[in-house]
């Protein structure tokens, strides 16, 4: 299985320790993952150091050497406890919230974006949670893909094209055929998780590909008994990983 690797939660005042570690990391394997950027970041959890005052300049930056951008919500503030279309978990920026709030959300993030030099047509909902509004709000809005759902390669959903992520970090690495992405939060790794990566990167260097790769792959369609499975797959989930907590 091939394997794209996304940052969350990409902020002027995140662990920029952490980020860089991985950074320098990526780049010694050529890879260029996904970056998720909160516009306007409000979540206080997510503040670890001092601003970085060249933020904006830096992601430009990083998108001229061949990382991608997608828009991380708008304010990365969970306002509901619904899990919509992917519940994963039970709280989320999105889900449950009227569509015209959403589409005044999104559309905010973006010029936030826009006006920073910043240009995606890839939202990444905060939490994985988003609803059939958030859907319908995305496309008005102009996104064409979302970064989030299991499966082994890239589907269409509503007019959205989704770029699965992994439901298990070690079954990226079986013998199987297929794409995913893993899913970094890199505020709050220890070294332990960062050697991790270290680690797969030197022992399978032939399974990681940039997210570009991802992007650049022909899409299925995905019907209504395979978003039903993934329903039911990413509720199982939350539910062990709450059992197991």
């Amino acid at each position: 299985m091939k394997i794209a690797i996304r940052m969350d939660d990409i902020t002027a005042d995140m662990n920029w320790k952490n980020f860089l570690a991985l950074k320098e990391l990526f780049d010694r394997h050529g890879i260029c993952p996904l970056i998720g950027v909160v516009p306007d970041n409000r979540d206080e959890n997510l503040r670890m150091d001092p601003p970085r005052e060249d933020f904006w300049e830096y992601l430009g930056k990083l998108r001229g050497q061949g990382w991608v951008i997608a828009q991380h919500g708008q304010y990365h503030r969970y306002t509901t406890q619904k899990g919509g279309c992917f519940p994963l978990n039970r709280f989320s920026e999105y889900a449950g919230v009227p569509y015209e709030k959403q589409k005044s959300m999104i559309e905010e993030g973006k010029k936030i974006l826009e006006e920073k030099g910043i240009r995606t047509d890839i939202f990444m909902a905060p939490g994985h949670t988003f609803d059939r509004n958030t859907l319908k709000a995305l496309r008005e809005c102009g996104f064409r893909y979302l970064t989030d759902g299991f499966g082994k390669a890239p589907y269409s959903r509503e007019g959205l094209t989704f770029l699965p992520i992994s439901s298990r970090k070690k079954d990226c690495f079986k013998d199987r055929e297929g794409y995913t992405t893993l899913v970094i939060h890199a505020n709050g790794m220890s070294e332990t998780e960062i050697g991790w990566y270290e680690r797969m990167l030197a022992e399978y260097p032939d399974r990681f590909i940039s997210y570009g790769q991802l992007l650049a792959l022909p899409v299925t369609k995905r019907g209504f008994a395979g978003n039903l499975a993934e329903y039911i797959q990413a509720s199982c989930k939350r539910i062990l990983v709450k059992l197991l907590s």
